[in-house]
């Protein structure tokens, strides 16, 4: 007799609903058929999200992507997608589809991707729910990165402190940045050049965060860092890599002389803690790198050492 599991498999192989599960890197590891179809995938392969879209693109293929600036558009979705728990939304296809969407999120960052088909709802409706869905978006982001906004990042952050605190031995480290001397490379390069710097260092971040990782500009060249299930050493180290590839980063190649370097600080999460408390340990940990000598990470935690001062 064949096996439940069997006949799952089966089952979703051959749906006309598309199944896929991605990694907490955003990479494919299971995609039905259906799927596969649909964003011009080979039986075999297992591409990141972001390649996916970016190789549909010009083959005019999957999801159909209306924005003038792709890059603005990946950026503004890569800081949303995978975010909560369960998400649902519709968006259409460049072949006339238009598909219902749903993303469930495991704690440790694996997503089910289920997607069906109502092209054959009422066309008025679906437009009224696309613009309520745009309009969330632009609630959401930062208009001049097109990463998550300060409204979307202390949302999550409240979110994931009461996940935190809901479980035993669970971590949870914020992370402030700031640009360092950010107003003297406007006056040096103008606002066009800062304006450079601070979109770069938002795609050098989402280039190497988790799905679980939330990240957004919290306001002028300020930016956080939640990441839930990481303790502060371990949210230290890949700070400290960010920083190294930021400190020799050429956010304009017509302007080799153009470089910035970042200060940041670290808070882990406390019993008890609300979203302002371990933002200000993180926020107040920032300043100590600012008065050491910038270009560096400071624990909240952690008294300066005399080199560092």
């Amino acid at each position: 007799m064949e096996s439940i599991e069997a006949a799952l498999s089966g089952l979703i192989g051959q749906s006309h609903v598309l199944v896929a599960v991605y990694d907490r890197t955003d990479r494919i590891r299971y995609a039905n058929d259906a799927f596969r179809r649909t964003f011009g995938l080979d039986p075999e392969e297992t591409p990141s999200w972001a390649e996916i879209m970016r190789r549909n693109l010009p083959q005019l293929k999957g999801t159909a992507i209306r924005s003038p600036d792709f890059e603005a558009w990946l950026t503004s979705t890569q800081s949303r997608r995978g975010k909560t728990p369960f998400r649902a939304y519709e968006t259409d296809l460049t072949d006339g589809r238009w598909l219902w969407m749903t993303e469930t999120v495991q704690p440790n960052g694996w997503m089910l991707y289920i997607a069906s088909e109502i092209t054959d709802l009422r066309p008025d409706e679906r437009l009224l729910r696309q613009d309520r869905d745009l309009a969330l978006r632009a609630a959401q982001t930062d208009e001049l990165t097109s990463t998550a906004n300060r409204r979307f990042v202390f949302g999550r952050l409240e979110a994931l402190l009461l996940t935190t605190a809901a479980t035993p031995g669970s971590e949870l480290s914020v992370c402030v940045f700031d640009i360092d001397l950010f107003k003297g490379i406007n006056d040096r390069f103008g606002h066009q050049g800062g304006d450079m710097v601070l979109r770069h260092f938002v795609n050098l971040v989402h280039q190497h965060i988790g799905r679980t990782d939330c990240f957004g500009r919290i306001g002028g060249e300020e930016f956080m860092l939640v990441t839930p299930g990481s303790g502060v050493e371990t949210c230290r180290l890949f700070v400290e890599a960010l920083l190294a590839e930021a400190r020799v980063a050429c956010p304009l190649p017509d302007l080799p002389a153009l470089a910035y370097t970042c200060s940041a600080g670290i808070a882990a999460y406390r019993p008890g803690d609300t979203a302002p408390a371990l933002y200000g340990r993180a926020d107040r940990a920032l300043y100590r790198a600012k008065e050491a000598g910038r270009d560096r990470v400071v624990l909240a935690e952690e008294p300066l050492s005399p080199a560092s001062a």
